[in-house]
């Protein structure tokens, strides 16, 4: 079968590989759909030790059942389904009450549980085929694969994080995103769905703001010093209860953290290597009391179930650029270079 493999650190290539075989708790898929995101971007140009050498990349995936397991009755032939990119241990004190995206068995309190496309040799769903837990799939029905396939990334990770923090965003409460890419755009398109909040959007790109306006009380250029200012005037002073930060630089972390309410939340979302000095000083904080700030990690498969649901009822309707497996470079280019204003999604032929 074709592949988009990490062949070594640094070296991505189309590559041909055996069709894997279905263990007892496993289905095998036809692939109809792969994500793209910059994790995939990130783990291309890296050479930590920690790059996935030799596996095949993509940890959003959507497909159809072609073969199940010995041990697999809840799934059959034919079923699409979507998979949840965390393939977590299913019986320790986390999983059991639905954390899995905290899996306690991991071996290493800063190590996720196994993420496919991600994590050393664990195969992902840049190829024809691929293998799965059935532990790990959601049913999609009719849904479009590569509307579901972004869904288990750029709908999921968002959806985690207001799902965290729905306490906070009461009729009158703020959200605040940083940075409407593609999951800018889903966390925008969620809190509309599930919330009665004001929502506040910011980035650096005009485009990217037209495109959203119609969905935000207020749309802000983040590198604007006023800023700030706006956001506090819009909320009396007070902040906004919620700040979600899809990039994660330094300046976007001190951005979040210098709106964010008393007893509110930042969910530092983006991994762009930012940084942020607490103290616990009387005077001169960088937080106000009670404030959190917190990097959170994808989302628990019921999570995923939610954003399955509320997509197919019209609710997530994600912008999608399309590419074959054959054009998974150039798909990884243009997403590189900004030229991918929604999702990129393979298509296996």
């Amino acid at each position: 079968m074709k592949t988009l493999q990490l062949v070594e650190p640094t070296r991505l290539e189309l590559t041909e590989m055996d069709k894997p075989a279905v263990g007892e708790s496993d289905v095998l898929l036809r692939v109809r759909a792969a994500g793209v995101c910059q994790t995939d971007v990130h783990m291309r140009h890296t050479a930590e030790v920690w790059a996935p050498s030799g596996t095949v990349l993509g940890h959003e995936t959507a497909g159809e059942i072609v073969e199940v397991g010995a041990g697999v009755s809840a799934w059959s032939p034919g079923d699409a389904v979507a998979v949840h990119p965390v393939w977590s241990c299913g019986a320790c004190r986390a999983c059991v009450s639905g954390r899995q995206n905290a899996c306690m068995r991991t071996g290493n309190r800063m190590i996720p549980a196994p993420t496919p496309g991600v994590s050393p040799g664990v195969h992902g769903g840049m190829a024809e085929y691929m293998v799965a837990p059935a532990s790990a799939l959601v049913g999609i029905g009719d849904l479009d694969p590569a509307v579901a396939a972004t869904l288990t990334d750029a709908a999921l990770t968002p959806y985690h994080s207001i799902q965290q923090t729905r306490h906070l965003l009461a009729p009158g409460s703020t959200a605040v995103v940083i940075g409407v890419g593609g999951l800018g755009r889903m966390a925008v398109q969620i809190l509309r769905a599930v919330t009665a909040a004001r929502v506040i959007v910011l980035d650096v790109r005009d485009a990217v703001l037209d495109a959203v306006r119609d969905r935000a009380d207020l749309a802000l250029r983040s590198d604007d010093p006023g800023a700030e200012d706006a956001i506090l005037k819009a909320t009396g002073g007070y902040g906004a209860e919620v700040v979600l930060d899809l990039v994660g630089d330094d300046s976007t972390l001190a951005l979040a953290t210098s709106v964010v309410a008393p007893y509110g939340a930042v969910r530092a979302i983006g991994l762009s290597e930012g940084r942020f000095t607490f103290e616990t000083s009387q005077g001169g904080m960088s937080l106000p009391w009670g404030a959190s700030l917190t990097r959170p990690y994808s989302g628990s498969h019921q999570d995923l179930v939610e954003v399955v649901g509320l997509a197919r009822a019209g609710l997530l309707t994600p912008e999608i650029h399309r590419f074959s497996l054959d054009q998974g470079l150039t798909a990884l280019d243009d997403l590189e270079a900004g030229r991918v204003r929604g999702r990129a999604v393979l298509i296996p032929e």
